[in-house]
C-alpha cells in the first residue's frame, strides 16, 4: 500500500540534512541505511551508498529513479543461478571449451 498524496513522500530527515551539507553533483557517497526513503528530485546527482544488510551498494541518482525507494536499487539477495539438469550440462559444456 502507497503513501498519502497528502503526506507526500517520506524522506529520512537525517538524509535530507546530509544532502544539504554537500554542493550539487558531488560525487562523496553519502552513507544510508534508509531503504525506505522515497528519492526525491533535491537527490539527483548524488551518490548514495545503500546498505543491502551486508555492505554499502553505491548508487548513482538520475532523474529516472524519481519517487522509486532507494532500498530498489540495492539488492539484498545474490542470485547464484538456476539449478537442474540443463544447467550442469551448460556449464560442463563451456568448462570443455
Amino acid at each position: 500500500m502507497s503513501r498519502s498524496l497528502k503526506k507526500g513522500p517520506w524522506v529520512d530527515p537525517k538524509l535530507l540534512k546530509k544532502i544539504s551539507k554537500l554542493k550539487p553533483g558531488d560525487k562523496t557517497v553519502i552513507k544510508t541505511w534508509s531503504r525506505n526513503s522515497t528519492i526525491v528530485p533535491e537527490m539527483v546527482g548524488f551518490v548514495f551508498g545503500v546498505h543491502d544488510g551486508r555492505n554499502h551498494i553505491s548508487v548513482l541518482i538520475t532523474e529516472n529513479m524519481i519517487g522509486h525507494k532507494l532500498g530498489e536499487f540495492a539488492l539484498t539477495k545474490k542470485f547464484d543461478r538456476h539449478g537442474g539438469k540443463i544447467q550442469k550440462a551448460l556449464e560442463t559444456a563451456s568448462k570443455k571449451k
